[in-house]
This record gives C-alpha cells, structure tokens and sequence, in this order.
C-alpha cells in the first residue's frame, strides 16, 4: 500500500503526467494581460496628452517638465473656431463622404464580378489594381498637377473627391473581394432558382450578409481620405483646403502655437472618432468577416 502510495504521489507531481500546470499557466496570462495594457497605454497615451494640451494656455504647453495640473481652458478651442476651421472642416466632410460613396459605388460591383466566378488572368487583374498603390504619390504629383491646372480644376473639392476616390478604389476592391468570396455560392443558386436577377440577388442576397465588411471598407477609406494631406496641400489654396491644411497653418516663422494646434487636431480628429465609435460592431463584424464558420 505504501508502495502504491508513493507510486501515485509520484505521478501527481511529476510533470507531463497529465496535470497541468496551472499556476505557471495562470502567472503567463497575467504577464501577457500586463503587456497588453502597457502597449495599449504606449499607443494611446500621445493621443492623451494632445487632448489634454488642448486644454492648456500656451505658457503651461512649453513647461520643462510638462505641467501636470493645470487649469483647464476652452480659449484654445475658442480661437480655433473663430479663427474659421468650419470651412476645412465642410471641405474634408464633402470630399471624403463623396469619396467613399463612389468608392462603395464603383467597387462592390468590381469585387463581386471578380469573386462571383474565376475568368481568365483574375490575379493579374487584382494585382493591377493594388500596384497603382505601389507608386509614391510625390512621383505622380507633378503630371497630376499639369492635368489638373490644364482643365482648371485647381482648388477645387472635386478634383479631391475624385483622387480619393481613385486612391482608395484598389484597396476597397481587395477588400469586398474578400468578403464576397465568404458568401456561399449556394445562396445565388437558390435565389437564381427562385426567379431573381443577378442583380436582385447582389442588392437583397449578398449585400445584407456583407453590410459589416462593407461597413468596415467604407470606414477605412474615410480615415485615409480624411487624413490625405499631400494632394490637399499642393492642389488647394483656400476654396478647397481641408483640415490637414489647416493644421499647417499653426506652424509660423514665430514658432509653433503647441496648444492651439492640439486643440486643432483633438478638433479634427473628433469626427473620425465619432464614426468609429458608431460604427464599432460593425467595424469588428466586419474585420473578423469568414474568420470563424
């Protein structure tokens, strides 16, 4: 009986004997939930103190160290909106819902005919579409510039929604592609079956099941239309600006206005946040799209 007793201590405590471990097991998720927090506290902590530098008057933005307890002030705000950012502002909101309903318009169908069947050279065909983003912008800036100038679009919005609308087309396309691809093929042959168009199938089959990738495409591309600042910045003066152009504006010969232009950005930032924060089950519905069946 000792013996047997031993034996069986033995096994209880060895290692690999079928007992987990559970204490190191537990002491390694505590770790990675501890990292986890400390990266996602790295990552959002400028965003923090932007916004609370907003908060700020100029003299308390400069301090060495940072002041830490402050007063908080709306003056900053105050002078953003009276210094006229409502017209950038209606411009970057113009140019990017304009932008993206195209971009929906234009490339749900492109997915849904490339994923609908395989035809010939579909991967050439694909990877002409996201090679037009391998070219840096400022190489295409000037022959951009000289066709815009020659038909007398500069600073106007529409010759923006139009290049967002192109800058962004390509990534939409692999995007909903991708998303297409998850919908079973079974429900287009039910719904041919039963009498329904093509394109009766797309609009009242498909597109319901994929309202969270598109939701998800359409909220990328905002984000990269609203954050455009290159083509903004050479092909606008003061009809078409947007807000990354107004963001400029604070840096001067006399030095930078640090707490304005946090303000500024906390401003320009807020929109986006917003949508996102609207849109977020969607935006997760969306990103994690065919991941798990």
């Amino acid at each position: 009986m000792t013996a047997v007793s031993d034996d069986a201590r033995d096994t209880r405590t060895t290692p690999g004997a079928g007992t987990p471990a559970r204490p190191t097991g537990r002491a390694t998720g505590t770790l990675l939930t501890v990292l986890a927090w400390v990266v996602g506290i790295g990552f959002f902590f400028p965003v923090l103190w932007m916004v609370l530098t907003a908060f700020k008057q100029e003299r308390d933005a400069y301090t060495d160290p940072p002041t830490l307890f402050f007063t908080p002030t709306l003056d900053q705000f105050a002078g953003v909106f009276g210094g006229g950012v409502t017209p950038y502002l209606l411009n970057s909101l113009f140019a990017t819902l304009m932008s993206t309903a195209l971009v929906l318009l234009l490339g749900t169908p492109a997915a849904f005919a490339l994923s609908l069947r395989r035809v010939k050279r579909t991967q050439d065909v694909l990877f002409f579409f996201i090679s037009t983003k391998m070219l840096p912008i400022v190489a295409a800036i000037v022959p951009i510039y000289v066709a815009v100038n020659f038909i007398g679009a500069l600073d106007n919005i529409w010759t923006l929604v139009v290049l967002y609308t192109a800058m962004n087309l390509p990534i939409a396309v692999w995007m909903m592609r991708s998303f297409f691809l998850e919908v079973p093929k079974e429900l287009l042959e039910a719904a041919s079956m039963d009498g329904a168009s093509l394109w009766r199938s797309l609009r009242e089959v498909v597109l319901p099941i994929i309202s969270p990738g598109m939701a998800a495409t359409a909220l990328i591309c905002m984000i990269f239309s609203w954050n455009e600042f290159f083509f903004a910045v050479n092909l606008t003066a003061s009809q078409a600006a947007t807000v990354p152009v107004y963001l400029v504006g604070f840096i001067t010969s006399e030095g930078l206005y640090f707490a304005s232009l946090c303000a500024a950005a906390t401003v320009a930032a807020l929109p986006v946040v917003i949508i996102g924060w609207i849109a977020q089950n969607k935006l997760v519905q969306g990103l994690s799209f065919g991941a798990v069946k």
